[in-house]
């Protein structure tokens, strides 16, 4: 809506003075063109002036468009202000946890989705046997320093998440996201991928692969696909990290 109203705006910013009127004589449609200081009936438009005619009517379009468009919006944006996306969830909530325990709610909140999400098992990615021992405050291993800083963060804010979850993608099969969460906001699966060593290029060259890989399955970045990156000059941005955590996952 936001889009049309825009394009009508800009139409009409362009658009001849006055208005068109439609008149029948002898079985031929006549149009003339009406402005404030032009005869009553308005004045009549040759044959000639096509343009004219297309780009009256098309403003006469254009300001229907955007009386609607304008109206809808307001009405959208006020239904907005007003809706509340956790409400059915709150009453649960708000309810004294002795009944909660009789209700069947409408649909599972949010709390209850994520216990049977972290219940489902999965079996993560193997490390080589030289690969180095790096361990989280909570004793989860993981394999960079960098995903450490990450975990330790998540853990200390209680925010729950699956580290290398295996994920299907079409055609490749499955793939190792650094960390998965169920997202609070949408109830869907929310991927964060690292990419630590973008100075090294066969790294990057994977790291572009498996971004498009999302992107073939209906998975963009900025949506339910987080990204952050790293070179060997370059450390992880912890601003940024925390930034993009409160802005995609709470």
């Amino acid at each position: 809506m936001e889009r049309i109203c825009k394009q009508a705006k800009q139409r009409l910013a362009n658009a001849p003075e006055g208005t068109l009127r439609l008149s029948k004589s002898q079985g031929c449609t006549q149009y003339y063109h009406c402005k404030k200081d032009s005869p009553r009936n308005g004045v009549y438009i040759q044959r000639k002036e096509k343009e004219l005619v297309r780009q009256l009517a098309q403003k006469s379009y254009d300001e229907k468009i955007l009386r609607y468009t304008e109206n809808t919006l307001s009405g959208i944006k006020r239904i907005l202000k007003e809706y509340e996306d956790d409400k059915i969830e709150s009453i649960f909530i708000s309810e004294h946890p002795e009944k909660q325990k009789l209700i069947t709610p409408v649909e599972p909140t949010y709390q209850q989705k994520l216990e049977r999400w972290m219940e489902e098992s999965y079996i993560g990615r193997k490390f080589d046997e030289d690969a180095s021992v790096i361990m989280t405050n909570k004793g989860m291993r993981v394999r960079s320093k960098s995903e450490k800083i990450m975990a330790d963060y998540f853990d200390s804010i209680g925010l729950v998440y699956k580290y290398e979850c295996p994920l299907h993608l079409k055609p490749y099969g499955a793939i190792y996201p650094d960390f998965t969460f169920l997202s609070r906001r949408t109830g869907k699966e929310v991927y964060w991928e690292h990419e630590g060593m973008l100075d090294n290029p066969e790294y990057a060259r994977a790291a572009v692969k498996k971004i498009e890989l999302y992107e073939m399955n209906g998975i963009f970045p900025g949506e339910d696909l987080i990204l952050t990156y790293e070179t060997s000059s370059i450390v992880i941005n912890t601003v940024l990290m925390k930034n993009l955590t409160k802005r995609y996952l709470l």
